[in-house]
């Protein structure tokens, strides 16, 4: 038989059956919106450090770019050029690993500091005080940016595992518990008319043998 465009069989069986999907689709709507609710806690509280972060940047890369321009300003763009090319041989070094957030994996960038001491950056190069503080906070800088790639990569990956526990939580919600409890009321239905139409025949039946 089919109800609509789904097609049940209508026996007690199979109604047994989608009491134990429902119950179990239930259980896991339950499950999947704690989920929800946990990530978008997580979310909102990394977001609100990310704000943090981004804002420490803003003031780092600021605080950078007008030590460099006193730097030229005063030493000149040809001593800078040569700090700088000199300094460019050093790499930041960095471990990529990762963690779990309710199921998410993100990244976590275990990274050494960049700033280096003055013969570390230049070796045997001769500098000058706006040189080095320009160095230093563009070093600063780079530590900083390391930072927020990392929150950043988590926070777009919390929000595409909210987006997909939501979806989830809303085909249960709406589509899947619902037709399966559609089909029960049916099967229901079913099951009833047959045992009315079966005590009928039983009636007609004792009638006849009544009437012998």
């Amino acid at each position: 038989m089919t109800n609509g465009s789904m097609k049940v069989n209508p026996t007690r069986q199979e109604l047994i059956k989608l009491r134990r999907k429902v119950k179990m689709a239930k259980r896991g709507h339950s499950l999947l919106k704690m989920k929800r609710d946990g990530l978008i806690m997580e979310f909102r509280q990394l977001l609100e450090e990310a704000k943090e972060t981004i804002t420490k940047m803003v003031e780092k890369y600021e605080k950078a770019r007008q030590k460099l321009a006193l730097a030229m300003a005063v030493d000149g763009e040809v001593a800078v050029r040569s700090i700088a090319l000199a300094c460019c041989r050093a790499q930041p070094t960095f471990v990529m690993k990762k963690k779990n957030i309710m199921g998410v994996v993100v990244p976590v960038i275990k990274r050494e500091p960049i700033r280096k001491c003055i013969i570390e950056r230049y070796g045997v190069l001769s500098t000058t005080v706006r040189i080095d503080e320009a160095v230093a906070a563009y070093e600063e800088l780079v530590d900083s940016i390391l930072e927020v790639a990392e929150i950043e990569t988590t926070l777009r990956r919390l929000i595409d595992e909210i987006e997909r526990t939501k979806r989830r939580v809303n085909a249960l919600e709406y589509r899947v518990i619902p037709s399966m409890e559609e089909m029960m009321k049916f099967i229901s239905f079913k099951l009833e008319e047959m045992d009315r139409e079966n005590i009928i025949r039983l009636k007609k039946l004792k009638t006849k043998k009544a009437a012998r």
